[in-house]
């Protein structure tokens, strides 16, 4: 039998989309079922679960507001005798990002989050009224707090609060955290703090999927009154993660603990306290359950997988079947490639071989080669004749001027021309395939290899591009991308015998000066104190800063870094500034 100590947790990571509310709806009707059938007490689903999240100007919709009210009120109605935990916006003089707490067909209080995140990607004082309440629960014995995402970060915010003047001893955090590499250690440090300062259990129960350039990576933890890790959810995949919690050892910590004694001194003010009584497990044997404690992924494998998710949620809830991109031979469009099989199965990929008489045989054949091991099915379409065609057009209006780079992009628009066609033909996806290194400088052709719909490796800079390429061979025990093409010096193949180091210095010098300039805003002074040539760094950020224009105008991509373009880092286009 239980003891009246114990609650079992059901945390549901979810793949919601933005603004299907209804969708939302049933996705959470039968999460909930689930979590019914396994006997929690308590269920808990994401941050704006119910209208997706960041479901941006939709909150400016009044009718927006009051379908996800309708929705939630569909959800109470179900809840039988389980405690849910559901966010969703709330709306009361203005609206609020909000949790509410339901149980046996009623709403027992609803939580209004307190921090709201106005930074990086994040705009939500845009939208809501910060929240001004802490309520707590009592449900038996066990004294729960609840709060949404931001207000888990700040050491003394509201689980500080709940957990000493409320006397919470679980603390559920419902959150929609967009991944970039190597969040996720830097988050279970923090909850691992939390947890262990305030003597909480902490649950996290996060997003999962992705939503236009932004990719959830689930990763649901529990965290024990020590600091430790008892309990992880999948990562990039939905997931129902039980935990049985043990509420008696949290207060039998806090008998032994003198901090709380001295911090709860000169504390003031009312905790709400909303009493809840389970009665769904009185009579039934009790057997405690060992939760999953999966590893987390290594960061090559993080990353793959936050592309292969962001590309298949993009395509798919746009309502895209298939996907076309252009293959060169070149490691960009073989690694776009397979993330696209990977993501989507091969028979929705076609590749287009588009070779001019710049194009090496190589080229050729390696793409073939690609193609037949990623099972994909291929196009060839050369460019020859059009390329001619358009520089005799072009003849009397560039008369006097010499050949230069206006010719070498006049092939890339029109493969961009041609890949356009075939998606306004068939109904395909365009993936254009240049990396953040490319488009940091303005290595990139508008209108040309930068058309597109999706930008798979707009955030990747090469010399990550070179290690998930071995790693998508490491993952499929193969050469699914050949030997050739990795180790091949890359080039744009636009004029004899060019290559990317006639225009840009080596990858493995550049992208540090891209990761120091673009992603953490060093000075010109302070990256060349980090030991780079002078007029190489002057070079690479006139670069960078003249080619904002482009930036603005290429498709969106998946973030993977803490400073993606867009959405992250908002330069303005006319910008004297050096």
């Amino acid at each position: 039998m239980q003891h009246p100590s114990q609650l079992r947790l059901a945390m549901d990571q979810i793949n919601v989309v933005v603004g299907d509310v209804d969708g939302n709806l049933q996705k959470i009707l039968e999460w909930m079922d689930r979590a019914h059938d396994v006997d929690a007490d308590i269920v808990t689903f994401p941050e704006l679960a119910l209208t997706g999240y960041p479901p941006e100007d939709l909150l400016l919709k009044p009718q927006f507001i009051d379908a996800n009210l309708a929705a939630l009120d569909k959800i109470i109605g179900r809840t039988r005798e389980i405690t849910a935990v559901i966010g969703f916006v709330d709306r009361k003089d203005d609206i609020f990002n909000a949790a509410a707490i339901a149980q046996n067909g009623k709403l027992v209080t609803t939580y209004h989050k307190m921090y709201l995140p106005n930074y990086g990607v994040f705009d939500e004082f845009r939208y809501f009224q910060p929240g001004r309440q802490c309520p707590v629960l009592r449900i038996n014995r066990a004294t729960i707090g609840v709060s949404i995402c931001e207000d888990i970060w700040y050491p003394d915010g509201p689980v500080f609060l709940q957990a000493l003047s409320g006397g919470a001893e679980v603390i559920i955090n419902i959150s929609s955290s967009p991944y970039h590499a190597g969040k996720g250690r830097w988050r279970e440090r923090m909850l691992a703090t939390r947890a262990a300062d305030n003597v909480v259990i902490v649950v996290y129960n996060n997003l999962v999927g992705a939503q236009d350039e932004l990719v959830f990576d689930g990763d649901s933890l529990v965290f024990d009154e020590n600091g430790d890790l008892v309990a992880r959810g999948k990562q990039f995949e939905e997931d129902l993660i039980v935990v049985d919690l043990d509420v008696e050892s949290v207060f039998r910590k806090r008998l032994h603990d003198p901090r709380r004694r001295q911090q709860i001194r000169g504390q003031t003010g009312e905790f709400p306290i909303f009493e809840i009584k389970t009665v769904r497990r009185e009579n039934k044997e009790f057997t405690r359950l060992t939760p999953n404690l999966l590893p987390p992924l290594p960061e090559d494998a993080e990353i793959y997988q936050a592309l292969v998710v962001g590309t298949r949620d993009y395509v798919v809830k746009n309502g895209f079947k298939k996907v076309v991109l252009g293959l060169s031979g070149g490691i960009d469009s073989a690694l776009t490639a397979c993330i696209a099989a990977d993501a989507l199965g091969s028979e929705n990929v076609i590749g287009v071989l588009m070779p001019s008489e710049f194009s090496s045989r190589g080229s050729i054949e390696d793409s073939q080669q690609l193609g037949k091991n990623l099972g994909i099915e291929l196009l060839t379409i050369p460019i020859t004749d059009v390329y001619h065609a358009f520089k005799t057009a072009l003849k009397a209006g560039f008369k006097g001027a010499k050949a230069d780079v206006t010719e070498e992009n006049l092939q890339a628009r029109i493969r961009g021309t041609y890949l356009m066609a075939l998606s306004n033909k068939f109904g395909w996806l365009v993936l254009s395939t240049g990396n953040k290194s490319e488009v940091s400088t303005g290595y990139c052709t508008l209108y040309g290899d930068m058309a597109g719909g999706f930008a798979v490796l707009k955030d990747v800079m090469k010399t990550t591009v070179f290690r998930l390429a071995e790693y998508c061979n490491r993952l499929a025990g193969s050469e699914r991308i050949p030997r050739v093409i990795i180790e091949k010096p890359p080039s744009a193949e636009l004029r004899p015998n060019q290559l990317d180091t006639d225009s840009l210095p080596p990858y493995e010098i550049l992208d540090p000066i891209l990761k120091a300039y673009v992603e953490e805003d060093r000075s010109f002074s302070e990256i060349v104190g980090m030991g780079f040539d002078e007029k190489l760094v002057r070079r690479v950020i006139y670069m960078v800063d003249s080619n904002e224009y482009k930036r603005r105008q290429a498709a969106p991509g998946v973030k993977i870094t803490p400073r993606a373009f867009g959405r992250d880092r908002r330069m303005p286009i006319t910008n004297r500034f050096r």
